[in-house]
């Protein structure tokens, strides 16, 4: 991990919880992240994010999982940017590997998204990664690059180095495995080459089964500044844990 970034530490509780557990969890991990070097954010769904900025207070910030790359118009059951923000949203996950393999997210779709988040003033989490059948082929990079390219491509490099972006191989996210911190260390290097000098300052985040066991030497590589948390997230003290981990 870099001196010249800040570390993150984000949730993304996915669908799951309440209000009362959103309460409950964020005014914890409001206690025990008061003034850390880490920066913390959590993911809740989309009913609960304004529970979550509320209990929140500042002390670390609050994302949704999902935005329409559209303003306003005929979209049932989507969400804009402009929604997001007003309701306290500072962060959107754009390109998370469920999107795109549940809801049929292209590559473009997720630049769009992306575009749409920046241009709103939320700051887009872009997530890249690729399934065990890719990794085994040794197409990992050719996956990850064109995701990236569709990205730089739309709006360039420099507005992507200034946001953020997680690297979540598939195959470790929800099942246990994850990859070596040498396995993800290459990857993220990869990454951040693919930026050039703009991404030196660009915090690309570790997910894919993250937790307080694994999470220090994860964050010890020299390219990985923080993780994106799954199941981990939901739990008050290990989250808090895996933040603990991030100020090493």
């Amino acid at each position: 991990m870099s001196n010249l970034r800040r570390p993150l530490v984000a949730g993304n509780w996915k669908m799951h919880g309440n209000r009362a557990m959103a309460q409950q969890l964020v005014t914890a991990l409001r206690a025990a992240c008061q003034g850390s070097a880490v920066e913390v954010a959590v993911f809740p769904p989309a009913l609960l994010v304004e529970t979550a900025v509320s209990a929140a207070a500042q002390a670390l910030t609050v994302g949704i999982q999902n935005i329409s790359q559209h303003p306003q118009g005929a979209f049932t059951g989507e969400l804009s940017v402009a929604m997001a923000q007003e309701a306290g949203c500072h962060w959107c996950l754009v390109g998370h590997s469920e999107r795109r393999a549940l809801y049929g997210e292209s590559n473009q779709d997720v630049a769009a998204k992306f575009a749409a988040a920046q241009a709103g003033g939320v700051t887009p989490v872009l997530c890249l990664g690729e399934t065990l059948e890719q990794r085994e082929a040794g197409q990992t990079e050719a996956v990850v690059a064109a995701q990236l390219k569709a990205v730089t491509d739309n709006v360039g490099v420099a507005a992507v180095a200034a946001a953020v972006i997680a690297y979540e191989p598939v195959w470790a996210i929800g099942t246990g495995k994850t990859a070596s911190p040498e396995q993800a260390q290459a990857v993220h290097a990869f990454i951040r080459a693919q930026l050039g000098v703009e991404g030196e300052v660009t915090r690309i985040l570790y997910g894919g089964s993250v937790n307080a066991g694994n999470a220090r030497a994860l964050f010890s590589q020299p390219d990985i500044d923080g993780g994106l948390v799954g199941g981990a997230s939901l739990d008050a003290q290990e989250f808090i844990n895996v933040v603990q981990a991030a100020e090493q």
